[in-house]
C-alpha cells in the first residue's frame, strides 16, 4: 500500500460518521489533493464550538460562508457577525467560475450555485431588523460587568434595580437608569437612605461617567423597546432551510464596548430562555463572531470571566459559538480550550513574534505522522486550511490539511437595490421597526419630583400667608393708641376706683 493509499484510509477512518454531517473539502498530502478523502464535521458535535483563524486574505470569510450555507441547508439557523460587510451575498447564488469547477473536481464534489434565506439585522442606524434590549433584561450583574464596576459600585447598581422593582418603575433605557441614579443622591436622597442606606455621590458619579462613555459608542440605540426575541433567530423556511441572520456591524468597528455589550446580552438571554437540549443530533443555533479579537482586546477581567462561563454552559442548550480571528492567540486560553472544531488557515512569519505565534499555534493541534504542522501552517494557499474536529464520540479527528469547497452563494456583497429588496420583504423588519417609548422610570420619577415640588411650593405659600397674618395682627395692636390705653394697668385701676365710689 502506497503512502497515499495509507493516508486515504487514515482520513476515511478518522472522519467516518453515522449521523448527518457537513463536508468541508478533501484532505491534502504533500501539496496534492487526495480526491474523495472527505473531511467531514458531524452535526452532532457542532455545539462544541469552534475557531476559524488565519492571516488576512487566506480565506477565513469564505470558510465562514461555506459553513453557514451548509448549516442552513441542514435546517440549522445561523447568526453571522459581519464587521467587514462582505457576507450579504449569501442571499444570491454564485455566478460560478472555471476555477471553482476545477477546485471541486479535485475535491470530488459537484458544484451547485444556490441562494439562501437571509435576514439583515442592525444594532445601529443602518437599515435592517433593529436589535434592542431593555436595561431590566440586562439585570444588575451583567450591566455591572459591562461597565467594569467595583464591588461597591455593583452594590449601588443592585440597589437601583431593587428600588425600581419595589416601586414598579420600569427600567427600559439608559435615560431611565441615569434618572434613578441621580434621584438616589439628589431629590430622593432621604427616601433611599431610609430604605436602603446611604449611597455615595462619588460612586454614583463614576457609574454615571461610565454610562455616558457607553452612550457615546451608540448604546442608546441598543437599549429600549421593542426588545428582540431570540426565538426569531431560530426560524426555518417552509422548505426546511435555516435562516442566515447577518448582523451588519460595519459602522461600529471602533465601538467594541457596544459590540461586547450586545454579545453578552444576547448570549445571556439565549442561555436563560432556550431549553436544555441534551444529546441532540444537531444544534439549535450556530453563532459566528467575526473579528473576535475586538471582544477580547477590550474586555475587562470580569467580562472575560463572564464570556468563559457562557462558552462552557451554553452548549447544553444546543448553541455553538465560532470565533473568527487572525491568530488563535487572540482568543484567551480558557476559551480556546473549549473549542472543538479548529479551522486554521495560513499564518505568515514576517517577524520573530509571528514565528513564536506559529510555534504556539502548531502546539494546539494533534500530532500527525503525515504533517510537520509548523511548516504546513506557513505553506497553505488561499482556500486551504488545517482542520481538527471532534467525531461523534467527542474524540479529535486526524489532522487534515484541507482543500476547502467553494461557497455556493455569491462571494461578494449585494447591490443597494438587492439589499433593499431583502429588507423590504422581511417580516421581522416590520415587527421591530417601530421604537416604543412608553412611560418608564424617567417619566415616573419626573412626575414624582414635579408633584413633590408643587406640594413643597404650596406648603411654602401657606406658611408665607400664615406668617403674614401673624405679623399683621401684631403690628395693628401696637399702633392703636385706644387699645394701648384700654389695656394699660393705670386705666384699669382708674375705672375700678370710679366703680367703687358709685357703689358707696
Amino acid at each position: 500500500m502506497t503512502t497515499k493509499d495509507k493516508f486515504f484510509a487514515h482520513i476515511e477512518k478518522g472522519y467516518i460518521t453515522k449521523g448527518d454531517y457537513i463536508t468541508m473539502g478533501a484532505a491534502m498530502l504533500e501539496d496534492e489533493t487526495v480526491t474523495n478523502a472527505y473531511v467531514k464535521i458531524p452535526l452532532k458535535t457542532l455545539n462544541r464550538h469552534g475557531l476559524i483563524a488565519g492571516a488576512t486574505g487566506t480565506g477565513k470569510t469564505k470558510t465562514l460562508q461555506v459553513l453557514a450555507e451548509n448549516l442552513s441547508e441542514k435546517g440549522i439557523p445561523v447568526l453571522l457577525m459581519d464587521l467587514k460587510g462582505d457576507l450579504s451575498g449569501i442571499a444570491q447564488p454564485s455566478a460560478g467560475h472555471p476555477k471553482i469547477d476545477e477546485r471541486h473536481a479535485k475535491i470530488g464534489l459537484p458544484f451547485e450555485a444556490k441562494s439562501f434565506p437571509v435576514e439583515i439585522l442592525s444594532l445601529s442606524e443602518q437599515e435592517g431588523v433593529k436589535l434592542r434590549a431593555t436595561i431590566s433584561e440586562f439585570g444588575p450583574t451583567l450591566l455591572s460587568r459591562i461597565l467594569d464596576l467595583t464591588v461597591t459600585q455593583e452594590g449601588i447598581v443592585a440597589v437601583i434595580f431593587k428600588y425600581c422593582d419595589d416601586h414598579k418603575l420600569p427600567l427600559l433605557d439608559l435615560k431611565d437608569f441615569k434618572k434613578v441614579l441621580r434621584y438616589a443622591t439628589e431629590e430622593g436622597k432621604k427616601e433611599f437612605t431610609k430604605e436602603y442606606g446611604r449611597i455615595s455621590t462619588s460612586s454614583t458619579g463614576t457609574i454615571l461617567r461610565k454610562i455616558i462613555e457607553l452612550e457615546q459608542q451608540g448604546a442608546d440605540l441598543f437599549f429600549g423597546e421593542k426588545s428582540f426575541e431570540v426565538d426569531d433567530l431560530t426560524r426555518v423556511t417552509n422548505d426546511g432551510k435555516g435562516y442566515i441572520n447577518i448582523l451588519r456591524l460595519t459602522d461600529i468597528q471602533d465601538r467594541p464596548k457596544l459590540f461586547s455589550t450586545f454579545m453578552l446580552s444576547l448570549l445571556a438571554e439565549i442561555y436563560d430562555t432556550f431549553p436544555e437540549q441534551g444529546d441532540s443530533d444537531k444544534p439549535e443555533l450556530i453563532l459566528f463572531i467575526d473579528e473576535a479579537h475586538l471582544i477580547f482586546n477590550e474586555a475587562s477581567k470580569a467580562l472575560l470571566d463572564q464570556i468563559e462561563s457562557i462558552v462552557k454552559l451554553i452548549r447544553s442548550k444546543g448553541i455553538g459559538l465560532y470565533f473568527v480571528t487572525q491568530n488563535p492567540t487572540d482568543v484567551p486560553n480558557e476559551v480556546l480550550s473549549q473549542l472543538g472544531l479548529k479551522v486554521q488557515h495560513a499564518l505568515r512569519a514576517f517577524t520573530a513574534r509571528d514565528r513564536k505565534a506559529i510555534k504556539l499555534t502548531a502546539e494546539n493541534y494533534p500530532d500527525s505522522p503525515y504533517y510537520n504542522t509548523k511548516e504546513v501552517l506557513t505553506s497553505l494557499g488561499i482556500g486551504e486550511a488545517l482542520i481538527s474536529a471532534l467525531d461523534e464520540k467527542g474524540r479529535p479527528t486526524p489532522l487534515a490539511a484541507t482543500l476547502l469547497r467553494a461557497p455556493m452563494s455569491r462571494m461578494d456583497i449585494l447591490t443597494d437595490s438587492e439589499l433593499s429588496n431583502v429588507i423590504k420583504s422581511s417580516k421581522l423588519v416590520k415587527k421591530y421597526g417601530t421604537i416604543i417609548d412608553r412611560e418608564s422610570a424617567y417619566e415616573m420619577l419626573n412626575a414624582k419630583i414635579e408633584k413633590a415640588e408643587k406640594l413643597a411650593e404650596k406648603v411654602k405659600e401657606q406658611e408665607k400667608k400664615s406668617s403674614s397674618r401673624r405679623k399683621s395682627t401684631r403690628r395693628s395692636t401696637r399702633q392703636n393708641p385706644i387699645i394701648k390705653v384700654l389695656t394699660s394697668a393705670t386705666f384699669i385701676r382708674g375705672v375700678l376706683g370710679v366703680l367703687k365710689k358709685v357703689l358707696r
